[in-house]
C-alpha cells in the first residue's frame, strides 16, 4: 500500500505558507494511488512529538485551494528546535515511533535553516533504525536568508509590503513636512540579514524622488555617519524616511534592540530598533518624528502579497511531493532564476547537508557605498520578487480566508513527555 506523507509548518509564518500547503496537498492528491493520506502536525514538529495528528483528508477539495489565498499557518506552526541526535537522540526517535504507527513514509517540513536541518537529521536516522523516510525540505522564510535558492517563499510578498509602505508614508511625511514630522522611522524584520530593509529602497525610483536611509545588519552601526546623513536628506528633500532592520547593531555586534531575553530557538528577542533611532535622530537635530514597527503585519499581508510569491510557494510544494515520489531523499526544492529581463525561473534542487544551519546574508554589491542604500544590481534582484498581484477573494470589502476542520487522528502510541 502507498505510504502516508507527513507535513509540518515550522517558525514564524508568511502570507503563502499555505500556498505552499496547498501544493504539498493537491499533488498528494493527484497521486492518490502512490501517495496515502496526507497528515499535518498540528503546531508543527510538535504535533508529530505528542502525535497530535490532523487528517487532511477531511478537508473538502475547495478548502484546501483556498489555502492558496490564506495567510498564516492553517495547521500551526511552531519555534522547537530540536537538538542535535547526540544531545536529544529520544526526540527523533520517537519521530520515527509516531511515523512507524501512521505508516507514514514521506516527511515535508516546511519551514526555514533549522527546519532543514531537523529534516537532514530525520532522514539519516531513519534509516538507522530500519524505517526510511524520505525527507524533503520545503524552503519558507520571510528573511530570504537560505543559501543556494535565488529566494524563498515568503520573502517577495513583505518585500512589496515594505516597499509600498515606505512609499506610502514617504509621501504622508512629505506634505507634513513643512510645519510637522520631518522623520519617519519604520522598523522591519532581518535578524542577521537585510533583505527585508533592502526592499525599503524600492519605494525609491526614477519617478519618485523619495530620501530613504536604510540600517542594515550587515554594516555595523555608525551613529554620527548615520546622523550626518538624516540631516543632508531633510537639508536636501526636507524630510526622510528611515528603514530598519531588527538585526542593526553596533560596531561590538550588540544589537540596538536587544531585549535581553532569548526565544525558543536560543536567538536575541529582538524589538525596538526604531524608537532607538528615531530618538537619536531628535536628540541630534530636534527633528519631530514619527515612528512604526511593521512587525506581524508585514508577513500577514495577504492582501498585498506578490504573485511571483505566491506562484513559487505552490510550486515548491508540489515540487517537493514530485520529487519524493521520483525516489529523492533529503533535499530541498530551489527557485533558480534563468533570467532578469524577462524574469524567468525553474525548480531546482539542494541537498539538505549544504542548506542546514547556514545563512544567506546581503552581498556587498547590493547594499550602496555609503552603506545606507541599495544597488542597482540588488534592485534588479529585488523588483521580479515583488511582481504581479494576487488578490484574496473579497467579500462585504473584507479578505475571504478559509479555516480548515482540523481533523484530529486517533492516538495509537503512548502519551510522550516533551
Amino acid at each position: 500500500m502507498a505510504k502516508n506523507a507527513f507535513y509540518a509548518q515550522s517558525g514564524g509564518v508568511t502570507s503563502v505558507i499555505n500556498a505552499s500547503a496547498c501544493g504539498v496537498i493537491e499533488t498528494a492528491r493527484a497521486n492518490a494511488g502512490k501517495i496515502g493520506t496526507v497528515y499535518a502536525g498540528r503546531n508543527g514538529i510538535i504535533g508529530a512529538l505528542t502525535e497530535d495528528l490532523i487528517d487532511t483528508s477531511k478537508e473538502s477539495d475547495a478548502d484546501i485551494a483556498a489555502l492558496r489565498h490564506t495567510p498564516a499557518g492553517a495547521f500551526g506552526s511552531c519555534r522547537y528546535k530540536m537538538k542535535s541526535l547526540e544531545d536529544n537522540r529520544r526526540e527523533y526517535e520517537r519521530l520515527i515511533e509516531v511515523f512507524k504507527a501512521h505508516d507514514i513514509g514521506y516527511f515535508f517540513y516546511n519551514g526555514g535553516g533549522d527546519s532543514a536541518d531537523t529534516c537532514h537529521k530525520v532522514s539519516q536516522i531513519s534509516e538507522s533504525l530500519g524505517f526510511p523516510i524520505q525527507a524533503i525540505h520545503v524552503p519558507k522564510t520571510v528573511d530570504n536568508d537560505l543559501p543556494i535558492t535565488d529566494n524563498c517563499p515568503g520573502f517577495g510578498s513583505v518585500a512589496k509590503y515594505i516597499a509600498v509602505s515606505t512609499r506610502e508614508a514617504s509621501f504622508d511625511v512629505n506634505s507634513m513636512a513643512l510645519t510637522s514630522t520631518k522623520v519617519f522611522v519604520l522598523e522591519v524584520m532581518g535578524r542577521h540579514a537585510g533583505w527585508i530593509a533592502a526592499a525599503g529602497g524600492l519605494a525609491a525610483d526614477a519617478d519618485n524622488d523619495i530620501p530613504v536611509i536604510i540600517i542594515f545588519p550587515e554594516v555595523p552601526f555608525e551613529q554620527e555617519k548615520f546622523l550626518a546623513a538624516v540631516k543632508a536628506k531633510v537639508d536636501s528633500h526636507g524630510y526622510c524616511t528611515v528603514v530598519v532592520s531588527e538585526g542593526a547593531h553596533w560596531q561590538d555586534g550588540t544589537f540596538l534592540a536587544d531585549q535581553g531575553t532569548r526565544d525558543a530557538f536560543g536567538h536575541a528577542q529582538l524589538g525596538g530598533a526604531a524608537p532607538v533611532v528615531a530618538n537619536m535622530v531628535k536628540d541630534a537635530h530636534g527633528y519631530k518624528f514619527h515612528w512604526a514597527v511593521a512587525d506581524y503585519l508585514q508577513r500577514a499581508a495577504r492582501h498585498l502579497a506578490s504573485k511571483t510569491d505566491v506562484d513559487q510557494a505552490y510550486a515548491l510544494g508540489k515540487a517537493g511531493v514530485e520529487m519524493a515520489l521520483a525516489g529523492e531523499n533529503a533535499i530541498m526544492p530551489t527557485v533558480v532564476r534563468t533570467s532578469d529581463a524577462p524574469y524567468a525561473w525553474e525548480i531546482g534542487k539542494a541537498p539538505l547537508a549544504d542548506v542546514a544551519n547556514v545563512e544567506k546574508m546581503m552581498p556587498k554589491e547590493f547594499i550602496s557605498e555609503d552603506g545606507f542604500g541599495i544597488t542597482e544590481a540588488c534592485r534588479t534582484y529585488l523588483l521580479p520578487l515583488i511582481g504581479g498581484e494576487d488578490y484574496p477573494p473579497y467579500k462585504d470589502g473584507m479578505p475571504v480566508f478559509v479555516t480548515l476542520k482540523n481533523v484530529a487522528v486517533d492516538k495509537k502510541l503512548p502519551e510522550f513527555k516533551m
